[in-house]
């Protein structure tokens, strides 16, 4: 198994190590085709991106995809900032950008006091105290979670289930129903074997991403490696290895839309 893309990298413009360029330099001497700077969300209270530094963000990708051959999409891991699915990527943002993630994150500037209690503090404490989250808190995270594929051309959904807890198959349904790929984070094991092939089994794909925070870490694939040799999952539902790439519906979406 051969990574094609990494499509889940950190930089200082949220609190990433490495520039874009050190970033690109290392997926070139791994043979990837394509990476995507994916800083945190705006809404991230201590790491956000910020939009004045956007056009900053642009020019190294620019740049770096100039220097070294390999694609660099610009991107960022969006933030779930609602129960109704609302992230703080909003519609005015989509242009500046060639990817789209999200995930669930802690220190975020939630849309309500009732968003923040009921996704991040209720999950957060079952985390915390290794308990098992209640129905309710299942049911609320996998309603926000489906809400937001609905409602934003998403292409990855960034560790699912971590720190978090929602209804895997139902939400990987989702997901297969509207093009949106479930990512396997190598930086943090985030679910189990038995969890990845009940979410295959609803025809969802995959992509393997390294959360990198450093340049180092670019196309680190080591945990998905060991997860796969766990699970029952044919290579071919993961579409960033191996030569293939990803099609991502929010650049349909732009095609169509912007």
């Amino acid at each position: 198994m051969e990574l094609t893309a990494d499509y889940h990298t950190h930089t200082p413009y949220s609190h990433g190590k490495n520039t874009v360029l050190e970033n690109a330099l290392a997926a070139k001497k791994l043979n990837l085709k394509q990476i995507a700077v994916t800083d945190h969300g705006f809404n991230h209270m201590l790491f956000g991106l910020k939009r004045k530094k956007l056009p900053d963000l642009r020019a190294e990708c620019t740049e770096a995809e100039k220097l070294t051959g390999v694609k660099v999409l610009m991107g960022m891991e969006s933030n779930l900032i609602s129960l109704d699915g609302d992230t703080d990527m909003k519609p005015d943002d989509l242009a500046a950008f060639d990817i789209y993630l999200m995930g669930i994150h802690e220190v975020l500037h939630y849309a309500s006091f009732k968003d923040m209690y009921n996704i991040m503090m209720k999950n957060y404490a079952a985390y915390k105290f290794g308990k098992k989250p209640s129905q309710k808190v299942v049911d609320n995270t996998t309603k926000a979670y489906i809400s937001a594929i609905k409602n934003n051309p998403i292409d990855i959904l960034t560790h699912i289930n971590y720190k978090c807890y929602c209804n895997l198959e139902e939400v990987a349904k989702c997901c297969a129903d509207y093009g949106t790929y479930i990512e396997i984070n190598t930086k943090k094991r985030h679910i189990s074997a038995e969890e990845l092939n009940l979410m295959a089994s609803t025809g969802v794909k995959f992509v393997i991403d390294s959360d990198a925070h450093s340049a180092d870490r670019v196309g680190d694939t080591k945990i998905a490696e060991e997860l796969l040799a766990e699970a029952d999952v044919p290579l071919e539902k993961i579409e960033n290895i191996d030569g293939r790439l990803p099609k991502f519906r929010f650049a349909e979406y732009k095609l169509k839309n912007l």
